[in-house]
């Protein structure tokens, strides 16, 4: 019986290593390359600025199925990863948290009550944030794209992307951005059906 128990002891561990799925006491997965802010939006957004980089926000919440995929599918994989942390400064935030926040607008609030007042109900949602923050206005009026929910790797991916080329400032529509790329992969020879 102590054997069962040590082997299963080491799968569980084995899993959770090699998936990245370390779960913190708030019961939300980690990343280690998440950054610890104090959650001042308008600040948030110029360090990721002076580091190069754009702020994302994600919600999640605790037993969420789709922010445990997005953990251990599609942030384990190191193309998504190694583009997102390249290039995005990520700050994750409880839907139902206490912890304070600081609006772009100059509000303080609750995790949660950031969460109400930007019109937010999925999990995970990832907010994306201008580069920089010229007006005193609330996040929700501010940010350039919002991602309701944990996708495929392609779309998930081409989100970060089409955010990072700025393509919400041009003609070419999210979803044709996203329809291209994977056709250009298929002709390609480089996306299986």
């Amino acid at each position: 019986m102590k054997k069962l128990f040590f082997v299963i002891a080491f799968l569980l561990a084995s899993f959770s290593i090699s998936h990245g799925s370390e779960v913190g006491e708030d019961g939300l997965h980690k990343q280690d390359w998440f950054a610890l802010t104090f959650k001042d939006v308008a600040e948030d957004v110029a360090t990721a600025k002076e580091e190069g980089k754009r702020l994302v926000l994600v919600f999640e919440q605790r037993g969420c199925i789709y922010c445990r995929k997005m953990h251990e599918e599609l942030l384990a994989d190191p193309e998504v990863s190694d583009f997102i942390k390249a290039n995005f400064k990520v700050v994750q935030m409880n839907m139902f948290g206490d912890e304070e926040v600081t609006d772009t607008d100059g509000d303080s609030l609750t995790e949660k009550t950031a969460a109400r007042k930007w019109g937010l109900i999925f999990t995970p949602s990832i907010v994306f944030l201008p580069e920089e923050i010229a007006e005193k206005k609330p996040v929700s009026e501010l940010a350039v794209s919002v991602m309701p929910g944990a996708f495929s790797k392609r779309t998930f991916l081409n989100m970060f992307r089409w955010v990072h080329e700025k393509g919400y400032e041009g003609e070419e529509h999210f979803q044709k951005y996203h329809a291209r790329i994977i056709n250009e992969l298929r002709e390609q020879g480089k996306l299986a059906e």
